[in-house]
């Protein structure tokens, strides 16, 4: 599918083509890779293809602009990482736009330069919650799953965007994630306290399944390189020393789990 304008623009590591339509909604995603990944008309999965990161946002709709300082920070290190739009406040509370969005990776990554069939499935916020419910129920898409879920200051006793049940509850009735998961958590975070984190940590880490938790000294916004702007109601990009330290860990993190090059 063409992007809007055909517009693509570059940095010096990176390359991001904008405004590529998911799905049946209408809503667009961003892709973000390391310059002179090629576009490829082969299958997914084939040799040589970039390692691949799906990453949602979080509740503010349509957000997807929110987590480019990231996602270039991450396709610098060696990752084509693909940034959906989704809103929260859809009458499914967003879960055909998130699912659309998996769907369209499955199929399309490969024609990008990525691997369609294993990526990692990350999200910030409550789109954390949103990967690792697919990750723990993969009936969900069609006994699919990620080759790692990573959260980004993520809450896990609420119900899941895609699956409409707590992660943690789902831990609690025996059900497992089947990959290992990764952790970023603000230890500042006053919006979604680090303490989410570490409980998802432990219950993991009872039965003896892969876990790691980082918890860098940043608070919500500055996990993702951004920072809260009340005028503007949402997070914009920032140069804090705390946000940008942040955000490099979280983008190893990324980057370490799909098999790049951080």
């Amino acid at each position: 599918m063409a992007p809007d304008m055909g517009m693509a623009d570059r940095a010096a590591e990176t390359e991001t083509v904008r405004g590529l339509v998911y799905g049946p909604s209408g809503k667009r995603l961003d892709v973000h890779r390391p310059t002179g990944a090629s576009e490829t008309s082969g299958a997914a999965g084939a040799s040589g293809a970039t390692p691949t990161v799906l990453l949602w946002h979080g509740i503010g709709p349509d957000e997807r602009d929110v987590l480019e300082p990231l996602a270039r920070t991450t396709a610098a290190l060696g990752v084509l990482v693909l940034v959906p739009d989704w809103r929260s406040d859809a009458a499914d509370g967003g879960r055909a736009h998130l699912l659309e969005s998996l769907a369209f990776v499955r199929k399309e990554a490969g024609g990008l330069g990525g691997d369609g069939e294993s990526f990692v499935l990350a999200g910030w916020s409550a789109g954390a919650g949103a990967a690792l419910g697919v990750a723990l129920r993969p009936e969900s898409v069609e006994g699919w799953r990620p080759t790692a879920m990573v959260g980004l200051a993520g809450r896990y006793d609420v119900p899941a965007r895609t699956t409409g049940t707590a992660p943690l509850d789902d831990l609690a009735a025996g059900r497992g994630p089947g990959v290992p998961v990764h952790l970023v958590h603000g230890s500042l975070d006053a919006v979604v306290d680090a303490h989410r984190s570490r409980d998802l940590a432990g219950a993991l880490r009872a039965p003896g399944r892969a876990v790691t938790l980082q918890e860098p000294d940043t608070d919500h916004a500055g996990v993702i390189m951004t920072a809260y702007d009340p005028a503007a109601d949402r997070c914009v990009p920032t140069t804090a020393e705390h946000a940008v330290r942040a955000g490099r860990v979280a983008a190893g993190v990324l980057a370490e789990a799909a098999g790049g090059g951080a």
